[in-house]
């Protein structure tokens, strides 16, 4: 398929009332909650986005 991604997917349970803020925030930005989740996870390990390449 030509538009099968790179990256397998995942799941998380997140709560709501977290999930729509950071939604709406990652909106506001211009950002999509995949680009968030990614950089905080980059973070939460200590990997920069250059390193993973």
């Amino acid at each position: 398929m030509p538009n099968q991604p790179k990256t397998p997917h995942r799941q998380v349970r997140v709560e709501e009332s977290l999930w729509r803020a950071a939604m709406d925030k990652a909106r506001a930005e211009g950002r999509t909650i995949s680009d968030v989740v990614r950089k905080a996870l980059e973070a939460y390990v200590g990997r920069a986005k250059e390193e993973q390449r």
